[in-house]
């Protein structure tokens, strides 16, 4: 059981944008881009209401999770815990909080990228039951 007795999950708000930028930068194998800016965020926000989580710990941001959907596919973003609070199942009620957001929304299937080096997370969400798929390549496009 985790030794933080006052560890809170919220929907995340475009008001934490600055608290949960700063700890994106910090964490390991975060892949920032223009898409994270403060508009992307906060339209992303919007249009999944309620879906994205932060954890808290005595009123600091300790983690963040970007959860929505397209309709069909729920997808998960920078699933990220502070270093010092990790190992505390802070990730994981905020994975469950985001995958019950979608499940309510009709959701049944989500997807998240992970780097290939990125070995802790691999480990987690195999531990939560995720399969590693191997059939698929994932192919980017920049509009210009």
């Amino acid at each position: 059981m985790s030794e933080f007795k006052n560890i809170e999950i919220r929907p995340m708000k475009i008001e934490d944008y600055d608290e949960i930028f700063a700890m994106w930068q910090i964490t390991t194998k975060r892949a920032l881009s223009d898409a994270d800016s403060r508009e992307n965020i906060e339209f992303y926000l919007n249009r999944n209401p309620g879906m994205s989580q932060v954890a808290l710990v005595d009123g600091k941001i300790v983690g963040t999770v970007l959860c929505g959907h397209d309709g069909r596919r729920g997808f998960i973003h920078h699933m990220a815990v502070a270093e010092e609070y990790r190992r505390h199942s802070i990730a994981k009620r905020m994975a469950l909080t985001a995958l019950d957001a979608l499940e309510k929304d009709g959701i049944k299937k989500t997807h998240i990228f992970c780097y290939t080096n990125n070995n802790l997370g691999q480990s987690f969400w195999t531990a939560l039951g995720w399969k590693k798929r191997d059939d698929v390549f994932v192919f980017s496009y920049t509009n210009k």
